[in-house]
């Protein structure tokens, strides 16, 4: 008896050449995306930032810089800016106290479980307010007058030393024994994250002039 023809989505040679060809494909792209975003997420130097070239994650000298964050009418969101040099804390920083800084400030948001309640880099709570761009909260200016300093890092620094003095919010941040080094370390830390590409993340933050059309 003649058989008749099987029909090329029936049978298992098909889909078996096909899962293999899917399977290699697939790894493929996942190498290439792997190295790709290892090349994105890289940290930049302190060369490149002196050159102008801006990297998705900017090199920990960047707190010596003036940072804006504007809307990008290319990429349809806002985009970190790095600007002039300004100082920090009264002093430009060299790259091995800039990465010191960074590192004492991120082990001290590790150390006082910042994301217990804030959530930093899309990690974390909700309860409190993002810090992904908290480096350039409006809100800030108000405290110059308020604690009494003449500069934005100095007059945070003081806020988080003691946040009971400076209640802003019904959910206050309570007093965490941060001391005077980790303030300024945390202060680096933020302005470090402010300065970091993160695909226009939080969307409308603070709602700054020139960010989303200021809306």
């Amino acid at each position: 008896m003649e058989e008749k023809p099987t029909s090329v989505w029936a049978s298992n040679r098909f889909w078996q050449r096909s899962a293999a060809w899917v399977t290699g494909f697939a790894a493929m792209l996942l190498i290439w995306l792997t190295f790709d975003t290892g090349a994105q997420i890289s940290m930049g130097t302190d060369e490149e930032l002196k050159s102008g070239i801006t990297k998705r994650v900017p090199a920990p000298t960047v707190i010596n810089y003036n940072i804006k964050y504007e809307m990008s009418e290319k990429r349809g969101h806002e985009v970190p800016v790095i600007g002039v040099k300004e100082p920090f804390f009264g002093k430009e920083w060299s790259v091995e106290e800039a990465a010191g800084l960074l590192r004492l400030g991120k082990l001290t948001s590790q150390a006082k479980n910042c994301m217990n309640c804030h959530t930093l880099l899309g990690n974390g709570a909700y309860y409190a307010p993002d810090l992904t761009k908290a480096w350039l909260d409006p809100l800030w200016d108000t405290y110059l007058e308020r604690t009494g300093k003449s500069t934005k890092e100095e007059a945070i620094a003081e806020f988080l030393q003691f946040p009971s003095k400076y209640p802003t919010h019904e959910r206050m941040m309570p007093n965490l024994g941060i001391s005077a080094d980790e303030a300024i370390g945390l202060v680096a830390f933020l302005k470090h994250m402010s300065s970091i590409d993160t695909n226009g993340f939080p969307r409308n933050f603070g709602k700054i002039k020139g960010a989303i059309h200021g809306r």
